[in-house]
């Protein structure tokens, strides 16, 4: 398996050389190779995750190998926490690459679509399979430039506004991430992510590196959009064409921001109380905030945006928790229990945000507007985006069956069970407003006829929009099936074990 693991990176990276130069020629070659690519490595992917292996695989650029333990090149890393954001990623691009292909004829310049949505994949790929710091940084950064062009894309007055703001902040971020960087390099002498955990877990030098870690968790968590570092978001994402706002709320924000905050936290510094305490407080905070600047919003794709920072709130609220108690040396099974709700949301959000946003833009497609006050009347005219619409906004919202409804059930469980039940109010009370906010897109968007709307004979949008969106509804039912314990177990659990260190995991990397 660790032969494959460069292809994550190396398919889209052709993809993106070719299409500029055939797509020119080849009518729908664009859309047809950025498709097969994606599927191929949704199927990679998936196949590590069902083989039925939990091994983790390193992959050394060049074939240089560790010497004596002493990691001496760039390394790839593909374990079970690495393969679940793989799917997540290239789940999202191809379900929504395929709905590009008939949303993106509205557009001109489908190449540089396409070219820049392959680019962006290859770098999110990147991030989450890199075993250094420094290529970390450089995917992070393939990643964003290329979302700085996509949010762009449609070269308006918004369009253009929203992407400097996303650049300005950009750049904040990437001086504070590559700062960060430079400070545990002078510290350590290495770039390992896995060599640099072996050398601070002797170190004395707690001021610097929590003040080293104050600046990862502000880097990251602007490129998460979690507050109070979540200035951009709602501009970038409600301009953005509708696929790509999927890709920024379903996959950028949580591979770029939370994977990396995650990974480093968990896996290079020594879990933490103080840290934990701060965690927690931002996954509170967004949670809490977020829905309440949402509910507001007439805006359809601005409310949406804001909800994606309130729904990372509860992603990180689940780990934040799972940190306090392992940094207090609580119930291990506890911590996997709060650990494992906030992985189950992180995927549940992707697919439910990612439809809810596709929702929009066939929305979007029909009648040219976002304002939800000149909207209304669709549901028999538009049943296909009504019905998945309204699956979608029951799975947010946290209605059962739909997957939303257990990975919160098992974020307040654990916080229950921790005796933080502060926390699981406010959990319980923000599903609640969530619920008053989507029922509120439903009314006005569905069954509020407007009079404008009574003279029209609107109808559903394209098949392969409707395909793209038809797997979304039915991922957020299917995705429910995590909650039953074995298959928990297979998907989940491998990724909270590498979380938790189970099993001496560094000393089995760092001698592969």
């Amino acid at each position: 398996m660790d032969k494959f693991i460069p292809l994550f990176v190396i398919l889209p990276l052709i993809a993106a050389f070719l299409i500029p130069v055939f797509g020119r020629f080849l009518k729908a070659f664009n859309k047809t190779i950025t498709l097969l690519v994606f599927l191929t490595l949704l199927i990679l992917s998936l196949f590590y995750l069902f083989a039925g292996s939990q091994a983790s695989f390193v992959y050394h650029i060049g074939g240089w190998k560790p010497v004596n333990g002493v990691p001496i090149a760039i390394c790839f890393l593909l374990d079970p926490f690495s393969g679940f954001m793989l799917i997540i990623i290239n789940m999202m691009a191809f379900l929504s690459t395929l709905y590009s292909v008939s949303y993106m004829t509205r557009y001109t310049g489908e190449n540089y679509y396409y070219t820049l949505f392959a680019i962006m994949v290859a770098g999110l790929n990147g991030v989450v399979i890199t075993g250094d710091l420094f290529n970390l940084y450089v995917f992070l950064e393939v990643t964003v430039i290329a979302s700085y062009a996509l949010v762009a894309f449609g070269t308006e007055k918004e369009e253009l506004e929203a992407s400097f703001k996303y650049q300005v902040l950009g750049g904040m971020a990437t001086a504070l991430i590559l700062f960060s960087i430079g400070m545990i390099y002078w510290y350590t002498k290495t770039l390992n992510i896995f060599d640099i955990s072996a050398i601070l877990k002797d170190s004395s030098d707690y001021k610097l590196i929590e003040f080293t870690q104050l600046m990862l968790i502000a880097g990251f968590g602007l490129k998460a959009a979690i507050m109070p570092f979540h200035g951009w978001l709602p501009d970038a994402h409600s301009s953005a064409p509708s696929p790509i706002s999927a890709m920024l709320s379903g996959v950028v924000i949580k591979a770029a921001g939370l994977y990396v905050i995650f990974r480093l936290f968990f896996n290079m510094f020594e879990i933490s109380y103080v840290i934990g305490i701060i965690i927690t407080v931002i996954g509170t905070l967004s949670m809490v905030v977020g829905v309440f600047l949402a509910i507001g919003q007439w805006d359809l794709k601005r409310l949406l945006a804001y909800h994606s920072i309130s729904q990372m709130g509860y992603v990180i609220l689940g780990v934040g928790m799972g940190m306090l108690i392992l940094s207090r040396n609580g119930s291990e099974a506890l911590a996997a229990l709060a650990i494992t709700g906030g992985l189950f949301h992180l995927i549940n959000h992707a697919v439910f945000k990612g439809l809810l946003f596709l929702n929009a833009g066939s929305i979007e497609y029909r009648l040219n507007t976002r304002d939800l006050k000149h909207m209304g009347g669709l549901s028999a005219s538009m049943p296909l985006t009504y019905s998945t619409s309204l699956g979608a906004s029951m799975a947010i919202s946290g209605i059962p069956p739909f997957n939303g409804f257990f990975s919160k059930l098992i974020i307040i469980v654990a916080a229950i069970q921790a005796r933080y039940y502060v926390l699981a109010l406010l959990a319980v009370v923000v599903s609640i407003i969530t619920l008053a906010s989507f029922l509120k897109f439903q009314r006005y968007a569905f069954y509020n006829t407007k009079v404008e709307h009574e003279k029209k004979k609107y109808r559903d949008v394209p098949f392969v929009m409707i395909l793209s969106m038809v797997i979304m509804a039915l991922l957020c039912l299917g995705l429910s099936l995590l909650i039953i314990p074995d298959v928990r177990d297979n998907v989940l659990q491998p990724a909270v074990d590498v979380l938790m260190r189970k099993n001496d995991y560094f000393i089995n990397i760092l001698n592969m």
